[in-house]
């Protein structure tokens, strides 16, 4: 079982608008509980590959109203609550595995993540700023003792050699996948799961090798 919380970008490849009920928001604001905004997409996942072993996938989506965007970027939120629901759906649902999909750089919400994490995934691009920004957050990872961190390269072209190891050198931290710079999943435009869609496509075999990665890491 595993569950994703904050990630507005992920509503559309489950199918999910504007007019979604019982969000993220709801649970801050208290007028839910946690489990309440725990949205099952088991059976939307299983329509394009088979759930193992009797698993369940939920998601935890954030609002993508108007209102409610400006509202948190207004009011802000507890992150003491946003703490404890993420501990509290874990236990109730019996997850094996919880999923904090970050905003980009660093900010009250992104610090709790890590300090809580048991694992950090931080997913870069081979740019510059990205680089700079990836060893800002590799170093606070770090002060804050984070069990595990890994790398993921994204967009990266064709032709860019020695990349893994050059990472793996300059952060001292493992780079567990290279992403390629991908037109077939450009053309996908979140149309639907694409390492589900063409299993085959060297993208997928990519993420099929993060999934394993992190199961391993899970098991030790």
């Amino acid at each position: 079982m595993d569950c994703d919380i904050q990630s507005p970008g992920i509503h559309v490849l489950f199918g999910f608008d504007e007019t979604l009920e019982r969000t993220l928001n709801d649970y801050l604001w208290g007028t839910r509980t946690i489990k309440e905004v725990a949205h099952d997409i088991t059976d939307r996942v299983a329509m394009s590959t088979p759930v193992a072993n009797g698993g369940s996938l939920h998601l935890v989506p954030s609002s993508m109203r108007p209102g409610d965007i400006a509202r948190i970027l207004r009011d802000g939120y507890d992150v003491e609550a946003l703490s404890d629901g993420m501990r509290q759906l874990s236990d109730e649902l019996d997850l094996d595995f919880l999923f904090v999909d970050t905003h980009p750089g660093l900010n009250e919400e992104t610090l709790l993540s890590i300090t809580m994490s048991d694992v950090l995934l931080l997913i870069l691009r081979p740019d510059r700023q990205d680089y700079q920004g990836t060893a800002v957050t590799v170093d606070i990872a770090r002060k804050l003792e984070v069990p595990a961190l890994f790398l993921v390269a994204n967009k990266v072209p064709a032709g860019l050699a020695n990349l893994r190891e050059q990472l793996d050198s300059a952060y001292g931290a493992e780079t567990i996948a290279v992403l390629p710079l991908s037109e077939d999943v450009v053309v996908n435009a979140s149309g639907g799961l694409f390492s589900l869609l063409q299993p085959a496509h060297p993208w997928s075999e990519q993420v099929r090798g993060i999934a394993d990665r992190l199961h391993r890491e899970a098991r030790a």
